[in-house]
């Protein structure tokens, strides 16, 4: 196959767009950031679909699917985190060294995957993000022993009743367990048995978003980011939990389209 095709058809498989941004209504594609957005462990990219509409058309936002899950759900899942993250740097190699900003946002496992292909890209391009949004989510210097993927189903259907974000009363059904609990435990494995570096560090500008009631990050775990970034640093707290997000969409958009809107096109 030719190398630019595959390249192309990898990337479809990977990145979904929801909302067209400004630039891409007017016929203007060259213009503008490009905004990656990463799910938590379990999520899919539809969980975006709402971000992406708070953001349009300001802002040409992604999403990426993880294989094993919705449409890719006949592909067998990436079981590590090293692994996701080099299959992701593959994917977004040549946006990370084209004409527009990139800029990756993550949330929860998501977030340590965007640092860790962000990592990739200053040591394998020359380059970094042009902003990373690290979201619901520890630094690296500071390791749990997490074992939910360990658990029994009903363990599992517990720890994500606990979390929120997750529509139990589908998870009632028998036939969405089936499709649904194989993924959470494969990803809650990934993450929960991934060690970080704890020295890693990055470049581009770092926004931290955090809950203020998150059982999953406190608010030293979250302030920690800051000895892996070597540029600008900001760490914003919301009320709720692990999903702030849902409930703070709005907000959350304001500030990232603030944070990119000066942002400007490379160019050759």
């Amino acid at each position: 196959m030719n190398p630019v095709v595959r390249r192309a058809a990898e990337t479809d498989a990977w990145i979904r767009s929801f909302h067209a941004s400004a630039e891409a209504a007017d016929g203007d594609a060259s213009g503008g950031v490009r905004l990656v957005c990463l799910p938590h462990a379990g999520g899919s990219a539809s969980y975006f679909h709402p971000f992406s509409a708070a953001l349009s058309p300001h802002v040409d936002t992604f999403a990426v699917q993880y294989p094993g899950r919705q449409d890719r759900r006949a592909e067998p899942f990436v079981e590590t985190v090293p692994e996701l993250a080099e299959r992701l740097f593959d994917v977004l190699e040549e946006w990370a060294d084209g004409d527009r900003p990139l800029a990756l946002f993550g949330h929860s496992m998501g977030a340590t995957l965007a640092f860790e292909v962000a990592v990739r890209m200053e040591e394998r391009l020359g380059t970094s993000p042009a902003a990373l949004f690290l979201s619901g989510r520890r630094a690296p210097s500071h390791f749990r022993t997490e074992r939910v993927h360990t658990r029994d189903d009903e363990g599992i259907l517990a720890e994500l009743a606990a979390q929120g974000g997750t529509d139990m009363r589908l998870l009632r059904d028998p036939d969405v367990q089936a499709m649904v609990l194989p993924t959470v435990r494969n990803d809650y494995r990934a993450i929960e048995t991934h060690r970080a570096d704890p020295d890693a560090a990055v470049s581009c500008p770092v926004t931290v978003l955090t809950g203020d009631k998150d059982g999953k990050v406190t608010a030293a775990e979250a302030a920690a980011w800051e000895r892996h970034s070597r540029g600008a640093f900001a760490l914003r707290t919301f009320p709720g939990g692990h999903f702030f997000l849902d409930d703070h969409r709005e907000s959350v958009a304001d500030l990232v389209r603030t944070a990119l809107a000066g942002l400007s096109p490379r160019r050759p």
